[in-house]
């Protein structure tokens, strides 16, 4: 299951990254170790968000929503029920005022749209298990690596940034950005990306308008369709 090689990966390759003495890595794999937790990273949120459009498990929800919660929580310590509410609301109301993802209105501005995105989904709650967990993972390193710090902020806080203005970008701020009428109710537009680089912009969260038309599709489902759209234009 692709879900279970993301989870498996990013817990390997954090605990892996922790304990890598830096001073004798050259800067270029280290460049490369963060883009892979980033890719990683992300793949935690496309579970987490599979999950709650209920097609990671369809026939068990119970064991899809823990799995959802799971994969939200290593992500970035988040609410799954939070989540949950606030994801559905995006697809019952998108680009309206009750949108939590979309910018308040005469706020287009890139960077305070997400400023506005991540203050939806950020709480102090959950900032303090966030925080309390990297400290737990700080002690962890501190007993293999002289670098201990400088691992936690490149494998694990840079990640979640680069992540989370990945997921903006891709999934929100450029399929929402323009309201177009043809767009079905959504309002929502697809990337005209390759499938390789759509797969490595957003695991294919960028061809939104295919997610948003078709909402029970799992994430590695959409290139077909999205081809499938395209010849019939």
């Amino acid at each position: 299951m692709l879900a279970a090689a993301i989870l498996l990966g990013w817990l390997v390759s954090l605990f892996a990254l922790l304990a890598v003495d830096l001073h004798g890595i050259p800067p270029g794999l280290v460049v490369l170790a963060v883009l892979l937790r980033s890719f990683l990273q992300t793949g935690l949120f496309i579970v987490g968000h599979d999950a709650m459009h209920r097609v990671l498990l369809p026939s068990h929800r119970r064991c899809n929503d823990l799995l959802g919660s799971m994969a939200l929580g290593l992500y970035g310590a988040l609410s799954y029920g939070r989540c949950f509410a606030k994801h559905h609301r995006h697809h019952r109301n998108p680009g309206g005022l009750r949108d939590p993802d979309f910018h308040a209105k005469g706020v287009e501005s890139p960077l305070l749209w997400y400023c506005r995105f991540m203050a939806g989904y950020l709480s102090l709650p959950q900032m303090t298990r966030l925080v309390a967990c990297w400290g737990l993972l700080l002690l962890v390193a501190l007993a293999e690596t002289a670098t201990a710090v400088q691992n936690l902020l490149l494998f694990c806080t840079l990640p979640l940034l680069l992540s989370s203005l990945q997921l903006f970008l891709v999934g929100t701020y450029l399929p929402h950005r323009h309201s177009d009428p043809s767009c079905s109710g959504h309002h929502a537009i697809s990337l005209a990306l390759p499938e390789w680089l759509s797969l490595l912009a957003c695991y294919h969260f960028g061809y939104h308008w295919e997610h948003h038309e078709y909402p029970g599709l799992a994430w590695f489902q959409l290139p077909k369709h999205y081809r499938s759209n395209r010849q019939l234009l």
